[in-house]
């Protein structure tokens, strides 16, 4: 397996740009299926999960390639298979929007339950509520969930917790429902809204993503299209930490600023400098610091909260702070897997339950490191780019799931990392 061996120490100065959304693309793939016509989605991560999901589309049967600027086009006329089995799957969690898009479609999947990265539980329930107030019959049998539907009609749907996954899948299905579908308190992510406006630009009527109510009004006509994703949120935050935590001044270009101001918050009140800026063409945020941070306290929230996805890193980053910093994870239960390996660094964090108490230390040492899941991986990057000395950081096929060409994008503004195969 590679692995990354990483100098540490090195100011991170530059600029980078940002790839698309892996979130969003995770989704757009598949509601391509939708269509039933030619569609091409652009500013695709080139991530391991965009490469699933086309080996899972090809074994469908549907026509995908990619163009010379690196967009997916995908012609699902020729699928002829409703059935994702456990192999397709078992790397990736968001398979499951296969399950949406196929009922919506045809009103017929058999989907293996996905797998992904081990962050606690992240139960389907609310997926398979939606799919059967929308009038589809669902089982799930020996770990493959059953969904058929000889129509499906719109209906009111309240989401009990909010889902990002089960507000998209929803979606997805009611799109090819009958009437008007309502889902209250609806995922206000932004990848929930780039997912809307895609289908809604292959003539779908969806009104109110971004909001804590979302209305479709399905059963229209769906043609293909030409879609852009947005610029992906958590690797943008990823390289706003990186550049605070080794002390360094960097710009990140191609960005959605309203999208980071949770993390710009934070990394402001830890006396980090970010500015917003427009140069005509895109946004970008520049991030300099010059000073061992401050503590703060975070709590993940829904979006427009704090993201989940960025509490391993910002960890990183304050368990260098002066002062103790408080992490309450409310999203997953599990999502402190990467503390014993900050700790092998020297970091001082306590767990309690869903808290971590960071009693900052003023320099973390190189050690090998083994990441657990995705953002765990990328909170070692981070941590090891700070910290004095080597570091390798093992088990970095998770990061390459939705991280493009990190390495590269990371040795261009100074970073000392290779990766070895």
């Amino acid at each position: 397996m590679a692995h990354y061996v990483i100098n540490g120490g090195h100011r991170l100065e530059g600029s980078v740009t940002i790839s698309g959304a892996k979130n969003a693309a995770v989704a757009i793939i598949p509601a391509v299926i939708l269509a039933g016509e030619s569609c091409v989605v652009e500013n695709l991560p080139q991530i391991e999960d965009v490469r699933i999901l086309e080996q899972i589309l090809q074994h469908m049967g549907a026509n995908v390639e990619f163009t010379a600027d690196g967009a997916m086009r995908v012609d699902p006329r020729r699928i002829n298979t409703h059935t994702v089995t456990f192999d397709m799957v078992s790397r990736l969690r968001a398979s499951y929007y296969l399950l949406g898009a196929m009922l919506g479609r045809y009103g017929h999947a058999e989907i293996a339950l996905p797998g992904g990265c081990s962050i606690g539980q992240r139960p389907i329930d609310q997926h398979i509520k939606g799919m059967r107030a929308l009038g589809a019959n669902v089982v799930i049998e020996r770990g493959i969930v059953k969904a058929h539907a000889e129509k499906l009609t719109g209906a009111e749907i309240y989401l009990d917790v909010v889902s990002v996954g089960a507000t998209i899948n929803i979606m997805l299905a009611a799109v090819g429902a009958s009437g008007q579908t309502i889902i209250s308190n609806a995922a206000k992510e932004p990848h929930v809204v780039d997912v809307a406006n895609f289908l809604n630009m292959m003539g779908a009527s969806v009104k109110g993503a971004g909001t804590d109510v979302i209305r479709i009004q399905g059963g229209r006509k769906l043609h293909g299209c030409t879609y852009a994703i947005i610029p992906d949120q958590i690797e943008a935050g990823t390289f706003m930490i990186a550049a605070a935590a080794t002390r360094g001044d960097v710009v990140i270009n191609n960005v959605i600023p309203t999208h980071l101001e949770a993390i710009s918050a934070k990394l402001m009140e830890s006396g980090a400098q970010v500015i917003e800026g427009d140069d005509g063409r895109e946004f970008f945020i520049r991030v300099s610091s010059t000073g061992r941070p401050r503590a703060v306290n975070i709590k993940t929230l829904p979006y427009p909260g704090f993201p989940t996805d960025l509490q391993q890193p910002m960890m990183a980053y304050l368990s260098m702070a002066a002062g103790n910093s408080f992490i309450v994870e409310n999203i997953f239960e599990d999502r402190f897997n990467h503390v014993a390996e900050l700790q092998r660094m020297g970091a001082n964090i306590t767990l309690n339950a869903r808290t971590a108490m960071i009693e900052g230390v003023e320099q973390l040492s190189g050690a090998p490191l083994f990441a657990t899941d995705l953002r765990a991986g990328a909170a070692l990057i981070v941590a090891a780019l700070a910290a004095e000395g080597m570091s390798s950081v093992h088990n970095i096929e998770y990061v390459d799931r939705g991280y493009e060409y990190f390495e590269q994008k990371l040795r261009a503004l100074g970073a000392d990392i290779r990766r070895v195969e």
